[in-house]
């Protein structure tokens, strides 16, 4: 297990981050930590469709993307993201084998996930696995 040093929780601070999450509560939460964390949250949404819209319409400097959204997958969102330059991390309960090969790479935060884990995943140096 990689160990995440709470320094990096600083990193978000000021950022717009783009949540793509189809579990009301679990995106609530999550806009609400990082609203206290001094983040402007992008979203939530738990559509694709409205996740790329809002890439195109808002300021988005990093987004947490959750794989399976209602019956749809969210890669293209994480294409978009990366055709932009925008860093993200997928959060899932699933396994990284999900994730086509061409995301490896890319921060997997396992749900329930800590906003340190995700924070270091946008904008640390890579977790280094154990």
């Amino acid at each position: 297990m990689s160990v995440v040093e709470p320094q990096f929780i600083s990193l978000l601070a000021g950022k717009h981050i783009l949540v793509v999450e189809d579990e009301f509560l679990l995106a609530d939460a999550t806009r609400k930590k990082l609203t206290k964390l001094g983040a402007t949250v992008v979203g939530p949404t738990p559509r694709v469709e409205q996740a790329l819209r809002l890439i195109e319409e808002e300021k988005v400097d990093a987004a947490i993307l959750d794989i399976f959204l209602d019956d749809k997958l969210v890669f293209p969102v994480a294409e978009k993201l990366e055709q932009l330059g925008i860093p993200f991390v997928f959060a899932s309960a699933y396994d990284a084998s999900v994730i086509p090969q061409r995301f490896t790479g890319y921060t997997l935060c396992e749900k329930p996930f800590e906003l340190e884990h995700i924070a270091r995943g946008l904008f640390g140096p890579p977790i280094a696995d154990a």
